[in-house]
């Protein structure tokens, strides 16, 4: 019996933000870098999208029904291609178009919402719901949380609002012996499935593909290696392809030829995650009594909470909601949905270096502060 593989491709680009200090409060309340914004757009566009979509399509058009791929956009990505790059927006479109493109559904701002406000959450992804069928026609039927965040708590609130399928990370510490390598069920809700990325094969391409020296033919090795099982999960950021790692690297080439590799040497067929429904039985329960997500080594929180810089940051930003629900002003919901962004709270980990968190705190706090006096004053 044949197994199946399904690629997740995550697209999403953040509001970047431009220096804003105290004494902009009040006076000024546009928050973002927009040359920063528009020069990464343009450049992923030119360098990920435009190509990646191309060998996608391509691969469409020789192998038919045999490729399907599964792709998750945040609602900041989607805003600023069709403010910058439209002709990427029109290449994705044309890819869902052929039917071999299943469109995921999840929190419109990329944010941590499912953590800290049940209806914050719930509203962000009624309106990433919206987006999905507005720009591409479709109503997105799986879940995928921000960066794969999941508990049991979560998992029941996503199968309230309608959901039988989401995607999570196939944590060790959760699954101990078990394989992420099959369909299991919410511990609360079993009515909810769910589909465990394997961190292995991800990280493989994620992380490792420079390093690693990955070609297609040592991933299909490790594919094969695979005796348990019934699916495996491929979870990655589109932007590895050409962006993150450009061209030379080979790492276009290598999804260009990905395919025929699969075909000719494993016994795995390519599948959209809905299809999973009808075809696979529930393996067992999922018990993740803890938050996890798929991030780092830790499976954990960490990258986004548990210092005082972001928990602080997250405190104060969730203790607008209700003043942000009772406003209906285009530019008000706009930025809070863009202020949530996970990426804000990543830069202020301070177990990284790439950029200093306490600087980009008082930048934050400094533009949160201009933002509740705007939703104070309605």
């Amino acid at each position: 019996m044949s197994k199946s593989i399904c690629f997740y491709f995550q697209v999403h680009q953040p509001y970047n933000l431009r220096t804003y200090r105290f004494f902009d409060v009040g006076k000024r309340h546009f928050y973002n870098d927009e040359y920063r914004n528009r020069t990464e757009m343009l450049r992923k566009a030119d360098q990920c999208y435009l190509p990646m979509n191309e060998i996608l399509m391509d691969q469409i058009k020789r192998y038919g029904d045999k490729v399907k791929y599964a792709f998750s956009f945040s609602g900041q990505a989607i805003e600023q291609m069709q403010q910058y790059a439209p002709d990427a927006l029109e290449s994705f479109q044309e890819l869902v178009k052929t039917g071999n493109v299943e469109i995921l559904a999840g929190t419109y701002a990329h944010s941590l919402a499912a953590l800290f406000n049940k209806d914050v959450f719930k509203k962000q992804v009624t309106e990433h719901k919206k987006l999905m069928k507005e720009v591409f026609g479709v109503t997105p039927k799986t879940f995928i949380n921000t960066e794969l965040l999941y508990s049991n708590e979560i998992g029941a609130d996503v199968a309230e609002m309608g959901f039988n399928l989401m995607v999570t990370e196939g944590a060790k510490h959760v699954l101990g012996w078990k394989s992420p390598n099959y369909m299991y069920a919410n511990n609360i809700n079993p009515k909810l499935r769910l589909l465990l990325r394997n961190y292995r094969l991800s990280d493989d391409i994620s992380l490792r593909f420079a390093s690693d020296c990955l070609t297609t033919d040592n991933y299909v090795e490790r594919l094969n290696e695979i005796k348990d099982g019934e699916v495996v999960n491929v979870c990655v950021d589109y932007d590895n392809f050409g962006y993150r790692y450009d061209d030379s690297t080979g790492i276009l080439n290598f999804m260009r030829y990905l395919p025929e590799a699969i075909f000719n040497n494993t016994d795995f067929e390519f599948a959209k995650p809905i299809e999973m429904l009808d075809k696979l039985q529930t393996m067992s329960m999922f018990d993740a009594p803890i938050p996890l997500s798929c991030m780092d080594e830790e499976r954990d929180l960490s990258a986004w909470m548990g210092n005082v810089l972001q928990d602080d940051a997250l405190e104060t930003l969730y203790s607008f909601a209700n003043k942000v629900k009772r406003n209906k002003e285009e530019d008000v919901i706009r930025d809070w949905n863009a202020l949530q962004d996970a990426n804000h709270f990543y830069s202020l980990c301070t177990k990284y270096s790439n950029v200093s968190p306490y600087d980009y705190y008082i930048n934050y706090m400094n533009i949160l502060t201009d933002f509740n006096e705007r939703v104070s004053n309605k």
